[in-house]
């Protein structure tokens, strides 16, 4: 018997797409319908829809299918996801040391970055802060530098529908709580191509961060190296000018490294 919260036409579609890496690249309704044991159909109601979605592609001369972009797509999202952090790892501790800063790398979810890396200086500088973060810490998007990153690069329509989601509570003494505001400061980062967090999140915190981008040049993840007012009181231009070097140059290793290719 099924569990309340499984879904039969959910795991019926993904059978179909499994059939695919089983039994062939091409495979009919006929094909399909034996494999699944559904009637012709029913398993043409799947199919189209996965079809409509852009999991499935049809030719139109031998009326068969193959898998579609979509699935492509998610299968680079899989492979960078796995291979990001371990290639990420190694060039955040030199970060780090070079910059006696702490280096982070996180993704966006939903309205959240979750951290997914984190390495702490191993020689001392007097500008490292220790934030009690580590892997798995969230933490709101449009008040971190990885966040409004991370946000930037977002298209115009999925942008809108997160700032929906958000609400723009004051977390430090210049935290950007007008939405307006923010969309203009996010326009500023995408131009620039880092993010700069003065106090938006804490009292006294600073950050800078950049993107990462994978093979097909989307953002996928940001890394960002943080300082306190308590361990360097240099202004912002300062933190910028010694910081966004270091910082770009580890960020286009890493998206070198999962397959980007700068065209410029």
């Amino acid at each position: 018997m099924a569990q309340p919260s499984f879904s039969q036409s959910l795991e019926r579609g993904l059978r179909i797409l499994s059939e695919f890496a089983a039994n062939g690249p091409v495979l009919g309704i006929a094909d399909l319908s034996r494999a699944v044991d559904l009637n012709r159909s029913t398993t043409h109601r799947y199919v189209a829809t996965l079809t409509s979605l852009g999991f499935l592609q049809q030719d139109p001369d031998t009326r068969k299918y193959s898998l579609g972009p979509r699935v492509v797509d998610l299968g680079f999202a899989a492979i960078s996801s796995m291979e990001i952090t371990g290639i990420a790892a190694g060039r955040l501790q030199a970060l780090a040391d070079e910059t006696g800063c702490a280096a982070s790398m996180a993704v966006l979810d939903g309205a959240d970055i979750v951290y997914v890396e984190r390495r702490r200086s191993r020689r001392t500088t007097g500008l490292a802060v220790d934030l009690n973060l580590h892997v798995g810490s969230r933490l709101p998007a449009y008040c971190t530098s990885m966040g409004k990153v991370l946000l930037a690069h977002r298209d115009p329509a999925a942008l809108r529908a997160l700032l929906d989601r958000m609400d723009l509570a004051r977390r430090g003494p210049k935290t950007i709580t007008v939405r307006e505001q923010l969309v203009a400061a996010l326009a500023k980062v995408r131009q620039a191509g880092y993010a700069v967090n003065d106090e938006e999140l804490a009292p006294g915190l600073r950050s800078i961060a950049a993107p990462i981008r994978d093979r097909s040049g989307h953002v996928v993840a940001a890394i960002n190296v943080a300082v306190h007012l308590t361990t360097w009181t240099a202004s912002v231009e300062s933190v910028v000018s010694r910081l966004a070097g270091p910082l770009r140059r580890t960020a286009a290793e890493i998206s070198h490294q999962l397959g980007y290719r700068s065209t410029m």
